[in-house]
């Protein structure tokens, strides 16, 4: 019976990660690492003896501890890769920041030595203020 449960939990668990995928809520490329581990489940769910065989081979007594192990490798990866791909984003965060400031600068320099046009400047004389008793 647990073999049949962690099957189906691995069959819906892939539904579920296509189903992100579709509305996009999660980005192909690590919906398609999800699939894998969805699939593994189902895999090692529906037939549990692969691990056990494969325990065996390895000189590991007990199946389950090579399952815990494996699946506990497998997520240190992954969050090595998300912290990685953090890191660059950080870094190239970083750099785009550099440059708008950079960007912002150079445009206030410009606008700072852009004289005003001719046209402005005639306008732009107010007439001199009229005294008391000029009429």
């Amino acid at each position: 019976m647990f073999s049949l449960v962690s099957g189906v939990i691995g069959i819906i668990a892939a539904l579920t990660i296509i189903f992100l995928i579709r509305r996009d809520h999660l980005h192909v490329r690590y919906g398609l690492w999800w699939i894998g581990v969805a699939i593994a489940f189902v895999i090692l769910g529906f037939f549990p003896q692969i691990i056990d065989r494969l325990a065996a081979s390895l000189g590991v007594a007990y199946g389950p501890v090579l399952a815990l192990t494996l699946g506990l490798t497998v997520f240190v990866i992954k969050v090595l890769t998300l912290d990685i791909a953090r890191s660059r984003n950080e870094t190239r965060i970083i750099r785009l920041v550099q440059r708008i400031a950079m960007l912002e600068a150079e445009m206030q320099r410009l606008a700072a030595s852009i004289e005003p046009p001719p046209a402005e400047e005639a306008g732009a004389k107010e007439p001199a203020p009229r005294e008391a008793g000029e009429d």
